[in-house]
């Protein structure tokens, strides 16, 4: 199966005022259209900077020392960042593990939505807005229309998150990563997101990357499990052989 996103022995580190921290240290995934990933393991293993390399979203000293990420065969390492401004929101999308923060609260909803169309497809604001009106009825939002209208402190924490996965959607990206996407919500709140994202690769033909710390998050909703420890792949299997 040839892979949407392929990585190969992808090295990142963090250089800091008095030492140089590795987190990502030679990871090689591949992920195929319309499958979904799980890059499980504990907290500091490495999993978080991975998905932030695929996007160039790395902290204050972050950089890719090594490696390739391919999509669809272009190297994302070696584009501009006004190359890789196209391809976030574009190509690939991208849902933050709390939207609280990751949102702009002097902006409503609809607006933080609506700009990823304007910006990568050039539609007029009209358009845009009824773009963000579109996308928020696709993952189940209530009233999506008075959404659109509200600032994320208006919000639920359920809903933001919704609200964040349609700012993700706005430009249906052929990749969609999602870094621990539900670690703040309740049982059964944290259960509908889940469904919604498999709900929306099934529909959309997505390729998903499901970063998590949690096992139960990826049971019965991954195709393949890539285990991560200390900034490496330890285990890379099929989610039934892993769990099995």
């Amino acid at each position: 199966m040839t892979g949407l996103l392929q990585i190969a022995d992808l090295h990142t580190e963090i250089r800091l005022r008095d030492r140089t921290v590795r987190p990502v240290s030679g990871v090689s995934l591949s992920v195929a259209a319309g499958e979904c990933l799980g890059l499980v393991g504990e907290s500091g293993c490495g999993k978080t900077m991975t998905a932030r390399s695929v996007v160039r979203l790395l902290p204050a000293g972050g950089v890719i020392t090594g490696g390739s990420v391919l999509l669809d065969g272009i190297d994302l390492t070696q584009l501009s960042e006004h190359q890789m401004h196209q391809v976030r929101g574009n190509d690939i999308g991208m849902v933050f593990q709390d939207p609280a923060s990751s949102m702009n609260p002097t902006m409503t909803v609809g607006r933080q939505i609506a700009e990823s169309a304007i910006v990568h497809r050039g539609a007029d604001r009209q358009a845009a807005a009824a773009r963000a009106v579109e996308v928020l009825e696709l993952v189940r939002m209530p009233e999506p229309q008075r959404v659109a209208g509200q600032y994320p402190h208006e919000l639920s924490g359920g809903m933001r998150q919704r609200a964040m996965i349609a700012a993700a959607l706005a430009c249906e990206p052929r990749l969609l990563i999602a870094d621990e996407p539900t670690t703040a919500l309740d049982v059964t709140i944290q259960r509908e997101i889940l469904e919604l994202i498999d709900d929306l690769r099934h529909r959309l033909g997505m390729a998903v990357i499901l970063v998590t710390h949690d096992l139960g998050v990826i049971g019965g909703r991954t195709d393949r499990v890539a285990v991560m420890y200390g900034g490496r792949i330890v285990e890379h299997a099929a989610t039934r052989a892993v769990f099995g």
